[in-house]
């Protein structure tokens, strides 16, 4: 039986793997060690207080030391640092960073729990700014927020278009602050694929956020007043928030002698087991497996550090517990905006070569005759042969989270797409609508599967109307006066039976709305008429969100 426990990181993992321990059993002995001042805080609300929507700080401290300490009858050492791991007489060297004792404690069972640090590359310039932040902690915090709040900036540059880069972004603009956000990639929000962030860079653009894509930091100068891109392109700044990602704290697992992945991540197997069977690991220092694809992955998320925390005491105390995968569920708040995800992306099954289908949707959050509905544009992406979910992606201002909670549970359940038009969800006006958005999206889906609709990607479109292809609009022509796809003619979808003469048979027939429906219907009708017939997936809305309202005033509507 496990006799001592040594625990070294708090926060998410670290902190829930004590909190677990003490549950278990009354008798073991539960040491915590835990580098900085504070063991268990909210860092997911960081950027929040620095933009005072969360105006009390003391409500970013989940525990204190003192409070977990007497609840759970811990021995918590903060402001020491584990220096070393001696796995063979499973003996640890400690250090106060206070009085600079070092000392060694022994263990029965060992958890590393040291998340992962901002990644700081080496820019020319970089060691002479005086205003360049990064943030991971209260210290991090507290001195940005410090800063804006004595020194006023009027500009700030953030580096970095992930969920930090993203939420500080929002926060800073919050505090009047006019912000540059500088991403390498040709998008913000990794986890989602292209055409979804696109509708991300237009509000953020309305917000006035400067957003430069496909752009990289060359150098600081000026002692960081200016920022040098690599397109020679210079902006000027009073502040710099580097988040460009995050790299696993490995150093005391790669001292020790443990096992790394590819990308530094601590190797585990199911049981969370590092290789030293009584060496545990968790959190974003840990490289998981990718729930959906089976492959090696680095997902730092709180949900599931929390969860590993949980499942590794349990597994110490005796207990033979499982860790699935990380499905990697995420969301954030984009100002108006809400974005998540669940599962795999486009990218990353291209990457791994794996087969897949997409449908877009546009549905409204709730019923649409209701006060307050909002449109959610959600993808899904899944197996066109066995209806097999891979992920999941909405943006919109309400309704968001739930529609991808509810996928996210469905992928976990093995549910299929024709499964989830089977879901009996809650509805009333407003909340949702009788055929939830969920419903809808699965109901597409399994239209492709069966034959019933055949579809092509906003992507395709203007190759194929380049190549000849005749793409029939069956918007209202009003509707058009707001942005068509160019080399489309518009036959409404009233007057479609109607004008059936003038579409030949001889070749495919490409057909689009604004966001699918009415396109669905038409390729019915079609169809039905001997015609080969495939619709614009997800409509002017989902090309537009990509490539604008390609209107110009020199265009004209087509009309048949």
């Amino acid at each position: 039986m496990t006799q001592k426990v040594i625990i070294v990181g708090g926060v998410a993992g670290g902190a829930t793997a004590a909190a677990r321990l003490r549950r278990i059993s009354e008798d073991v002995e539960i040491i915590l060690v835990e580098r900085g001042e504070h063991i268990s805080f909210a860092n997911c609300g960081l950027p929040y207080y620095i933009g005072e929507t969360i105006k009390d700080r003391s409500k970013l401290l989940v525990q204190t030391v003192k409070g977990m300490s007497d609840r759970f009858n811990l021995d918590i050492r903060n402001l020491s640092e584990v220096m070393n791991i001696n796995p063979e007489n499973k003996r640890v060297t400690i250090k106060n960073l206070q009085t600079g004792e070092v000392y060694d404690e022994s263990y029965d069972k060992l958890l590393l729990s040291p998340g992962a640090k901002p990644i700081v590359p080496p820019i020319p310039g970089l060691n002479e700014n005086q205003t360049l932040f990064t943030l991971r902690n209260i210290p991090d915090t507290d001195k940005i927020k410090n800063y804006v709040d004595h020194n006023h900036p009027k500009r700030a540059v953030v580096i970095g278009g992930g969920f930090i880069g993203i939420e500080m972004a929002e926060n800073l603009v919050d505090r009047g602050i006019q912000v540059t956000l500088i991403e390498m990639a040709n998008q913000i929000m990794a986890p989602i694929d292209f055409e979804m962030a696109s509708i991300l860079h237009t509000h953020l653009i309305e917000k006035g956020v400067n957003l430069i894509l496909e752009n990289g930091v060359h150098s600081f100068a000026d002692q960081g007043k200016k920022v040098l891109l690599s397109d020679g392109r210079e902006i000027l700044t009073e502040m710099t928030i580097l988040s460009i990602g995050v790299r696993p704290e490995n150093e005391l697992a790669n001292t020790a002698g443990l096992e790394l992945g590819e990308r530094g991540g601590i190797i585990v197997n199911e049981f969370l087991q590092t290789s030293n069977d009584d060496i545990y690991a968790v959190g974003d220092a840990v490289e998981v497996v990718d729930y959906i694809s089976g492959t090696k992955a680095m997902i730092p998320l709180a949900g599931p550090a929390n969860r590993q925390g949980r499942i590794a005491a349990n597994n110490m105390m005796g207990k033979n517990e499982k860790y699935q995968g990380t499905l990697g569920t995420s969301i954030a708040k984009v100002f108006d905006l809400t974005v998540a995800a669940t599962g795999n992306n486009e990218k990353t099954l291209k990457r791994l070569g794996i087969a897949y289908e997409v449908v877009h949707i546009h549905p409204s959050s709730h019923a649409g005759y209701y006060p307050g509905a909002a449109p959610i544009a959600l993808k899904l992406i899944f197996n066109k042969e066995t209806g097999k979910i891979f992920g999941a992606q909405a943006v919109g201002a309400d309704g968001v989270d739930k529609r991808i909670d509810v996928i996210a549970t469905a992928i976990k359940g093995a549910l299929t797409v024709e499964d989830i038009t089977n879901l009996e969800l809650s509805y009333a006006p407003p909340f949702s609508s009788a055929k939830d958005p969920v419903n809808m999206a699965g109901y597409v889906a399994t239209n492709i599967m069966e034959g019933e609709l055949e579809h092509i990607q906003w992507h395709e479109v203007d190759q194929i109307v380049a190549e000849g292809g005749l793409l029939i609009d069956v918007r209202e022509p009003m509707e058009r006066e707001f942005g068509f796809i160019k080399g489309s003619i518009n036959i409404s979808l009233n007057d479609l039976r109607n004008k059936l003469v003038e579409i030949p048979k001889d070749k495919t027939v490409y057909v689009s709305c604004q966001v699918g429906l009415r396109g669905y219907l038409a390729s019915r009708i079609l169809k039905n008429h001997g015609y080969h017939v495939k619709n614009v997936d997800g409509g002017w809305k989902t090309y537009s969100s990509v490539y604008g309202n390609n209107l110009n005033k020199s265009d004209e509507t087509k009309n048949k």
